[in-house]
């Protein structure tokens, strides 16, 4: 297995070592070794369509997909209840915070099941 070198400049604690130990390290360094040069070839695609663009370039569509694209397809309208979003709300999803969002008057609430549970 090769070693690899790695510098961590976050300031230590005492629970330093038992989360960087050295799998977790070893994970890194062969996780930044597989990925970097992949990571590495897509914004240099992404550099080059840009200043392909820039310069009147136009996208690259996929062949399969032309007849999506030349057919008159259009998305679904907006439903009635969401046509006027004047005021709206994004929380949690625990009791107290989505009553006090349905109480609020706010004319939308977005339930945030996703970020406000996170890590459980």
């Amino acid at each position: 297995m090769r070693t690899v070198a790695a510098q961590i400049k976050a300031p230590a604690n005492e629970g330093f070592p038992d989360v960087l130990t050295t799998d977790a390290l070893d994970f890194l360094g062969r996780l930044h070794r597989e990925v970097e040069p992949v990571r590495k070839g897509l914004l240099e695609k992404r550099a080059e369509a840009a200043e392909r663009l820039r310069s009147g370039g136009q996208l690259d569509f996929l062949t399969e997909t032309a007849d999506a694209r030349r057919s008159a397809w259009r998305v679904a309208d907006v439903p009635q209840d969401l046509r006027v979003r004047k005021v709206e709300i994004t929380g949690p999803t625990d009791r107290k915070m989505v009553i006090n969002a349905l109480n609020s008057g706010a004319s939308v609430y977005m339930a945030d099941f996703e970020d406000a549970n996170t890590p459980t």
